[in-house]
């Protein structure tokens, strides 16, 4: 086997190779949008986050998260049952590969079972995950909801939640396959699905529900400009640097 090279069961027919690229691709494996790395099939046009993908390699017969102690995750290539499951960090549907607790029933899409715990934004600001905040969301303005990242200021949040909805509403063609902005030029994949040939934008779709001044607002300012990094960490490759940096989250 060549290096970079794996082979899945999701995937016998084919050997898959690791790629980098900032192009948005459609996960094969737990059907969320990822960037950056990823293991592709150039036959198929298959592509698998890393974090899909590194169960294969993994020998250890279960996931354990700092979050949930008494939890043993066991790696799934679909969800349990017949009802419908949802990832416990960001909220949205699960719908393939999945970290689930049969003791528990606590689901986690494998991205969100991977983010980083700690995001280093720049200008000397740190962003930290916590399960449970206190505080209301940058965004959304409510406390409680999914997973959060706090600023080292701790005057900043942004739900995990929050930052899938803002994918979902600016890569609405990447989650659909369905055209619908200008801005984003489209080529023709596979089963005739239409995909981006460049990162598209992702707009500011609200804006900061918080005034503060100085030392605070500064720190905002700076957590703001590290919403591309907790987009990138969700979407399962930290160190992509998104395109369009998001809106303004502060208010002048």
């Amino acid at each position: 086997m060549k290096f970079g090279e794996i082979t899945h069961s999701s995937h016998p027919h084919h050997k898959l190779r690791y790629e980098y690229g900032e192009v948005p691709f459609k996960c094969d494996g737990c059907k969320e949008v990822g960037i950056g790395s990823r293991f592709k099939c150039s036959h198929c046009d298959y592509d698998l986050h890393r974090h899909c993908a590194a169960p294969a390699q993994s020998s250890s017969p279960a996931f354990y998260h700092p979050f949930y102690r008494k939890c043993a995750f066991q790696f799934l290539t679909r969800p349990p049952g017949d009802a419908q499951r949802y990832c416990n960090a960001c909220q949205k549907d699960v719908n393939g590969f999945v970290y689930h607790c049969f003791k528990c029933g606590f689901d986690l899409h494998p991205c969100c079972a991977n983010l980083p715990h700690a995001i280093d934004a720049g200008g000397g600001l740190s962003l930290y995950l916590y399960r449970k905040v206190g505080a209301p969301c940058h965004r959304c303005g409510r406390k409680g909801r999914s997973w959060s990242y706090r600023s080292t200021c701790k005057n900043y949040n942004l739900h995990v939640a929050c930052a899938m909805e803002m994918l979902v509403d600016s890569w609405q063609e990447v989650y659909s396959g369905v055209g619908g902005r200008a801005d984003a030029p489209r080529k023709a994949g596979r089963e005739g699905a239409a995909t981006v040939d460049r990162i598209p934008l992702i707009r500011g779709t609200a804006q900061n529900r918080h005034r503060r001044k100085g030392k605070v607002k500064r720190c905002c300012e700076l957590a703001g400009t590290a919403v591309q990094f907790i987009i990138s960490a969700v979407l399962g490759d930290p160190t992509v640097i998104i395109a369009g940096v998001v809106g303004s989250f502060i208010s002048k």
